[in-house]
């Protein structure tokens, strides 16, 4: 598929739903697919973030998948099976489970969550490439106030 290449007038008439949703879509694909190169899925470090006391957690307090689904809740796509992700780090020996059903990250899983996060530089080039920190930054702000203009709001 190529781009069709508009002016700057036709550009400031697309609609800006279809072109972040085409990107949103874009974007998670590539992330997902670098990281299954690399022998691990975006919800399976999702998951060792937030039990991480290294990472989002606070405390290193255990989860359950309930606990753990809501919190991602502005970020966990429709076709994320936390439980079955759990069940695959449980398997690694990165989570282990609790009589009361709470999910908690091995010191393992905190040196699995070190390297899978280790990948993120790589991705994050290759998806910058060839875009300037300064337009980065502008293409960003213009995005945060189209959120703040429709009443949305951005948890990061």
């Amino acid at each position: 598929m190529t781009t069709q290449h508009l002016s700057d007038a036709e550009l400031a008439t697309q609609p800006a739903a279809y072109v972040t949703g085409v990107a949103n879509r874009a974007l998670v694909a590539f992330t997902r697919a670098r990281q299954a190169e690399s022998g691990f899925t975006q919800p399976q470090f999702w998951l060792l973030r937030h039990l991480s006391k290294h990472d989002i957690s606070p405390d290193g307090h255990g989860m359950t998948v309930p606990e753990l689904q809501e919190a991602m809740s502005s970020y966990i796509r429709p076709e994320d099976d936390l439980a079955a992700e759990a069940e695959v780090l449980l398997g690694r020996g990165w989570l282990t489970r609790d009589a009361e059903d709470r999910l908690w990250i091995t010191e393992s899983g905190d040196e699995a969550r070190v390297t899978m996060k280790g990948h993120a530089p790589a991705i994050l080039a290759r998806i910058h490439e060839g875009i300037d920190d300064a337009d980065y930054v502008i293409a960003l702000k213009v995005l945060r106030r189209m959120i703040e203009n429709t009443g949305g709001s951005l948890v990061l």
